[in-house]
């Protein structure tokens, strides 16, 4: 445990026993011979006595000298001290989000019962929705990159200082060769390709980097973006000096919040890199001024970038903010299987209200989202054998429950390490007046407008032919209006 978590956990049983025996602190310092200021000090977690200093408490209080030290608590402290044990808040950095941890310790010290009757409940919460500290460390990351716009402007310092210093690249795109020679010549990193046949338990897996060897083990079922992506992004754990990371493309075990946030740097540094914040600016300023929806622009842009529909569709998120005062929008990814009605929501950034889908796996989410109807187009296709290229669809989506309009444009393809899985890559503008005048080809109207929610358990479009379960949220929550209304006319 933390010296500081030390501590507080003696400052929070001194307080504790001393309120037990009805002292003040005037009154322990009396018995103690310790200041006033002094058991202030400690009770808030700021100092640790000495030895003397603990044995004129432990008498002053009536207890033993072991059981004042210990780091045992009686129950009402325990949620506390399980909290401070899991050293969840040493890993997650507060001051990315302006808090002092010193100020979160005095918090504890200061209402220890009242906050651990608190504590104890998020745990409980957590232990029925299965909220892992992993999950924790991914909802901390993406409150962090709503918190900035998702636009880092160190890190495309770092982007632009690579290109510059180390690759003497001034245009143009780096291509998987050149990638693969950086690694080699600036870190000594060799490339070994690896399939189904030679490594069959990680045949999932995009790619795995062997520290002590410098091997990058790349599959060779992934696309050429996706292999460059994955080069990229090994540069940018060089580069930025990221020692805290995890070694396989997607995380067995996450073993701290610094290794998540590391993980996030090196995929912007990688998307920087590939398409630049100038090039993207230019293409996004091209495609908005165009007076007509056009699907296949978004699939020459993805091909120009030699980028995944993920990749573009991020990067593009970087520059909205910053760069065409555009800040209302939401991201997603959807996962499915061809032919399959359970779809899920894997990845999600808000940088709106939170009005599209979000993470349930208990519910099922609208089908009329093109998010999730691209998938089921795709799905067709694959079934009459008529895929070829990556799909492209628009709507203007009209939340019911909300009576907001938000234009939706949605990519799907599929993931072609795991034979059998289709993704969708959406991205969402919340309409009002300044979206209209930044993207012209919103008045076209070849983009269909459909109603839409969250949920088939929260909706109240009843003629939906696309419904896939009652709406028993929906109904419960009415319920509970009607008893509300009833009891208030009674009264």
């Amino acid at each position: 445990m933390k010296n500081d978590h030390i501590r507080l956990i003696f400052g929070l049983k001194l307080k504790q026993l001393r309120k037990e025996k009805r002292l003040s602190l005037q009154d322990l310092s009396s018995k103690s011979g310790i200041s006033n200021s002094y058991l202030n000090e400690i009770e808030k977690g700021k100092k640790y006595p000495k030895t003397d200093k603990i044995n004129a408490l432990a008498s002053a209080l009536d207890v033993d000298y072991d059981q004042l030290v210990s780091l045992q608590v009686d129950k009402k402290l325990e949620p506390i001290a399980k909290l401070l044990k899991s050293n969840l808040l040493t890993e997650l950095p507060f001051d990315f989000f302006g808090v002092d941890t010193a100020q979160v310790l005095e918090l504890f010290s200061s209402a220890p019962t009242k906050l651990s009757a608190f504590i104890n409940a998020i745990f409980e919460i957590g232990k029925n929705y299965n909220l892992t500290v992993e999950k924790f460390y991914f909802a901390a990351l993406r409150s962090y990159q709503e918190l900035h716009q998702n636009y880092f402007p160190d890190l495309e310092t770092h982007a632009k200082n690579f290109i510059v210093e180390k690759a003497n690249k001034n245009n143009g795109t780096f291509s998987e060769e050149e990638l693969a020679a950086l690694l080699k010549d600036l870190y000594g990193i060799s490339i070994a390709y690896f399939d189904e046949e030679n490594h069959p338990v990680i045949s999932n897996m995009r790619s795995i980097y062997r520290q002590k060897s410098k091997v990058l083990m790349i599959n060779k079922r992934i696309s050429r973006q996706q292999r460059a992506f994955t080069m990229a992004k090994e540069l940018g754990f060089h580069f930025m000096d990221l020692k805290v990371r995890p070694f396989t493309s997607s995380s067995i075990e996450v073993q701290s919040f610094e290794e998540v946030l590391n993980n996030f740097k090196a995929s912007y540094f990688a998307g920087a890199i590939l398409i630049r914040q100038s090039q993207i600016i230019e293409a996004v300023e091209n495609w908005f001024g165009s007076p007509n929806w056009n699907p296949d622009a978004l699939i020459e842009m993805s091909e120009k970038f030699s980028a995944t529909p993920e990749t573009l569709f991020y990067r593009i998120t970087n520059v909205l903010p910053k760069h065409f005062g555009i800040d209302k929008f939401l991201f997603m990814r959807f996962d499915a299987l061809p032919g399959s009605q359970k779809y899920f929501l894997t990845k999600e950034l808000h940088l709106s209200k939170r009005l599209g889908p979000q993470e349930n796996k208990e519910e099922h989410y609208c089908r009329r989202w093109v998010s999730i109807s691209i998938l089921d187009h795709l799905s067709s296709k694959q079934s009459a054998g008529k895929y070829e290229k990556p799909i492209v669809n628009a709507q203007k989506s009209y939340l019911s429950n909300r009576s907001e309009d938000f234009f939706v444009f949605s990519m799907a393809r599929p993931l072609n390490i795991l034979k059998q899985l289709n993704i969708s890559v959406s991205l969402g503008f919340e309409v009002d007046d300044n979206l209209k005048s930044k993207i012209k080809f919103l008045s076209d109207e070849s983009i269909a407008r459909q109603e839409v929610n969250q949920t088939c358990e929260r909706c109240g479009i009843f003629d939906c032919k696309e419904r896939m379960a009652p709406p028993t949220l929906l109904q419960k929550r009415r319920n509970q209006e009607l008893l509300e209304k009833a009891i208030e006319k009674l009264n």
